[in-house]
């Protein structure tokens, strides 16, 4: 409660100094929102249940009953959100703008502490745009579902924000994007866990190069390509010697969309070859290939998975909604040394299916909805030859997400 009033002060100060000094206009957004859920089982879903992902494996006791088979709900508003946009004085002959963003929630175990969603500023010139700060990561991209769920369609859809340096020119209906992206608060996984000291001692951020076609009759497509290069250790302990080693792991993902937006309906669509993206929230990692039996030293593969989704909507006073999502482990192209080897996110699923009806009603300032997930996970184990899943079963989830927005 004091963070909040301290927010509320310092927003209050920075309105008053808006009003003192011309040269800067503020625009403050955000909404209260409640989410209400049901899980049929228990799932992989940070934020305290908030972002679901997809259904943890079976697991059985002394008698076999499976311990994840036990339901699971809440009630929560701690993804409430406060932002603010700033436009301030032109620098030369761009133009300056700033963007502040918070909510209450996050993937650490504090579901109570404010966190920065968005911190940037952005230089805008007649075609051009160069931005620094923390805003949405390049593999979001501009094609992305409306759906109810806090997750926005992952882990089928890129979701992550990130520090960044971006570059975008824009050429009648061509939009270009270059970036160079850090990690700070989704990071990806390795032998330490999940940490930002991968990207950080690689010194090599992650790199992105896109391309988007928007015409004037609501089509959108693009296509982008992506690199992430990683060193997972630094230091090897090896017959009880620790010796300094050199690893690295580098990989590359690529994406392609399509959005199509009349007056009440909109189409959109987006499929990825994705590798090691966990961080991104989307089914991914790697796994090591190679052990140095001098110095331990260790040499890896990325796991490849092919994900796409699809997503529509009809209507504007009442809205229905539907999107699916599939996900396929493709394996590893170098086979793996042992299967407590592997870093990242649901390496153990086979194919991931989701599919996802809603029902919401929209009014200037208020949403209500409803929306009803089906979602199965086929579990099993993993080849040493080549990555991929064997020995599968399936394992469903039925969740049901009540939603009550209001927005300023």
């Amino acid at each position: 409660m004091k963070r909040l009033v301290l927010l509320l002060l310092c927003l209050a100060s920075v309105s008053f100094l808006g009003a003192q000094n011309k040269n800067f206009t503020y625009k403050f957004y955000g909404f209260v929102r409640g989410d209400l859920f049901y899980n049929s089982r228990a799932n992989v879903a940070p934020v305290d249940g908030n972002f679901y992902m997809y259904p943890m494996d079976k697991v059985y006791d002394a008698e076999g009953k499976d311990l994840n088979a036990t339901p699971n709900g809440s009630f929560y508003t701690f993804t409430s959100r406060l932002g603010m946009d700033i436009a301030g004085p032109n620098l030369g002959t761009a133009r300056t703008s700033a963007k502040l963003e918070t909510d209450f929630g996050g993937f650490s175990s504090s579901t109570t502490m404010l966190r920065i969603r968005q911190a940037y500023v952005a230089l805008d010139w007649e075609r051009s745009q160069f931005l620094i700060g923390q805003t949405w990561h390049p593999m979001f991209g501009s094609v992305t579902p409306v759906v109810l769920s806090l997750s926005s369609g992952a882990p089928f859809q890129p979701f992550n924000r990130s520090p960044m340096l971006r570059y975008q020119y824009q050429l009648n209906h061509l939009k270009f994007t270059g970036a160079t992206v850090w990690q700070l608060q989704y990071t990806s996984t390795g032998p330490a866990g999940a940490t930002e000291d991968y990207i950080k001692n690689s010194c090599i951020p992650e790199l992105f190069i896109g391309a988007d076609y928007s015409s004037s009759n609501g089509w959108t497509v693009g296509a982008g390509a992506y690199m992430i290069s990683l060193k997972p250790r630094t230091t090897s302990v090896w017959n009880d010697q620790t010796y300094k080693v050199e690893e690295r792991m580098t990989t590359f993902s690529y994406m392609a969309h399509l959005k199509y937006s009349g007056r009440n309906f909109m189409f959109a669509a987006k499929s990825m070859l994705a590798s090691s993206l966990d961080h991104t929230a989307v089914l991914g990692g790697y796994g090591v290939r190679s052990v140095n039996d001098k110095n331990g030293e260790q040499e890896y593969t990325a796991f490849r998975h092919s994900t796409s989704w699809v997503n529509m909507t009809y209507g504007t006073l009442w809205k229905v909604g539907f999107f699916a999502g599939y996900s396929k482990n493709l394996g590893t192209s170098d086979q793996l040394v042992a299967t407590d080897k592997l870093y990242g996110k649901g390496l153990n699923i086979d194919q991931l299916i989701m599919v996802n009806p809603s029902l919401s009603y929209n009014l200037p300032h208020w949403r209500m909805g409803v929306e009803y997930s089906w979602s199965n996970a086929s579990y099993g184990t993993n080849d040493l030859s080549d990555g991929k899943v064997i020995n599968t079963h399936g394992v469903s989830n039925h969740r049901i997400v009540g939603l009550l927005v209001y927005s300023f």
